[in-house]
């Protein structure tokens, strides 16, 4: 905003010199121009670090980072442009350090075998296949068949045979899980209702579980008349 002989004109942002700390906005960097006006060097660097406590205040977050009085310092030589001549408790930072570019992230390349029950599937079948045979890995296995079954259904029709899911299993794990004789999944009722990620909160439950708020409101309505 500025003053003129025909009333006040408004900036819009849009208008002006993009900030390299939007964090802290415009008024910390009015304070830090002002800052790097002043003449004597004691008074700036006291003023610098009344600065750097507004950019506290204004930015609590940075309370989560390790070590952050030292990165509200460096965010102050950044605002000033590194140009800054002060008596501070850490180094002006070397514009080299500030301009490296993270590590990338490996990201895993190998292709998903089967989408509609994800890379998390196959770590726990590689996990279960290296198991001793016995109970515990016969209790693990079917425990493993019942969430994929929820998943198949999820993401496919409204049914599915077990054999179906014991086969997937066999498959996935190349061979090493070989799903025992005679187990069985429990049986799914009738009215249960499998529903996409974000879309239902309650899948797989019953209607007849499911809270019928329409019907409460109705009730409390008639009990009040």
């Amino acid at each position: 905003m500025e003053a003129n002989e025909n009333g006040v004109k408004l900036y819009y942002n849009t208008e002006r010199e993009p900030l390299s700390m939007p964090e802290y906005g415009r008024s910390i960097l009015g304070m830090v121009e002002q800052l790097k006006a002043i003449g004597d060097r004691d008074k700036r660097s006291e003023q610098a670090r009344a600065v750097v406590k507004s950019m506290e205040i204004l930015y609590p977050a940075v309370h989560q980072q390790e070590d952050y009085e030292h990165k509200l310092w460096d965010h102050l030589y950044l605002i000033a442009g590194l140009d800054l001549d002060i008596d501070a408790p850490y180094p002006t930072p070397k514009p080299e350090v500030l301009q490296t570019r993270p590590l990338p992230i490996p990201l895993k390349k190998k292709p998903v075998k089967a989408t509609h029950y994800g890379r998390n599937i196959e770590s726990v079948i590689d996990l279960i296949a290296v198991e001793a045979e016995g109970e515990m890995k016969t209790a693990m296995i079917r425990s493993l068949a019942i969430y994929m079954r929820q998943q198949y259904l999820i993401w496919n029709k409204d049914s599915v045979a077990d054999e179906t899911i014991f086969a997937d299993i066999e498959k996935l794990s190349d061979g090493r899980i070989k799903v025992p004789e005679g187990i069985s999944l429990n049986k799914i009722s009738s009215d249960a209702i499998f529903s996409r990620p974000g879309l239902n909160m309650q899948q797989g439950q019953p209607r007849h579980n499911r809270p019928q708020r329409n019907n409460q409101r109705r009730s409390r309505r008639k009990q009040q008349q």
